[in-house]
């Protein structure tokens, strides 16, 4: 948990199908409410994942309106989070020498997601829309559980929100169930460690301030 990073350069291998089943597996073990296990992982590479690709690309630049279906962000979106989200931006437009008011290197660099970053697998997560608010929290474990399978097998991969931001191409493309609402994708495949990208590290909030400890003695009586 502690090495795993979100990864946005890949090599070219392939990855076997075997690989992607015990990964998809072991994500299905996450725990969920009464076992409920919502979502689904839709698996694409080569052709099918091209075309997906090709789809999600011409809708962003032909400025087709955008239909997520859920609220991703906070509105309006408090001060503090607001620092967090761009110190993110920064780190990641930095380590391509990408500069803050260079305005088409940022446009080009978020276009990369509807590509699944050159990903030879990418993955669209589904849920049911009829699964209540606390599913997307089992849901949210289950792809969490994705993500370190992969790092267990010596894969790289990221989470792309803006994959749902086209629902309805994905549905099209994907040919899926009416009932399925696009959540998430993601970028899976060996990283390439070399490129910059690769390189940079998102901080993290100090524990103090997400964490209460209740009944406890300090930590210096707790040290044998």
């Amino acid at each position: 948990m502690l090495q795993r990073r979100s990864i946005r350069a890949f090599l070219d291998d392939p990855v076997d199908r075997r690989t992607l089943e015990k990964i998809c597996t072991a994500a299905r073990r996450a725990p969920s409410g009464a076992n409920l296990q919502p979502g689904k992982f839709h698996v694409l590479t080569g052709t099918n994942l091209d075309a997906l690709k090709t789809q999600l690309t011409l809708a962003h630049t032909s400025g087709q309106e955008i239909d997520l279906e859920y609220s991703y962000f906070p509105e309006p979106m408090p001060a503090a989070l607001k620092d967090r989200q761009r110190a993110a931006g920064y780190a990641l437009y930095g380590a391509q020498g990408i500069e803050r008011r260079d305005v088409k290197g940022r446009r080009e660099q978020f276009a990369q997601n509807y590509l699944f970053f050159n990903a030879p697998v990418g993955v669209v997560v589904t849920i049911d829309r009829n699964m209540g608010k606390g599913c997307f929290m089992d849901m949210g474990m289950a792809v969490m559980t994705f993500l370190l399978a992969a790092e267990d097998a010596g894969l790289g991969a990221t989470g792309i929100g803006a994959i749902a931001n086209y629902g309805a191409v994905v549905h099209r493309e994907l040919v899926l169930p009416e009932d399925e609402m696009i959540v998430c994708g993601i970028a899976l495949g060996l990283p390439d460690i070399a490129a910059p990208i690769n390189q940079f590290w998102t901080d993290r909030a100090e524990l103090a301030e997400y964490s209460n400890f209740y009944g406890f003695n300090t930590l210096e009586e707790e040290e044998p």
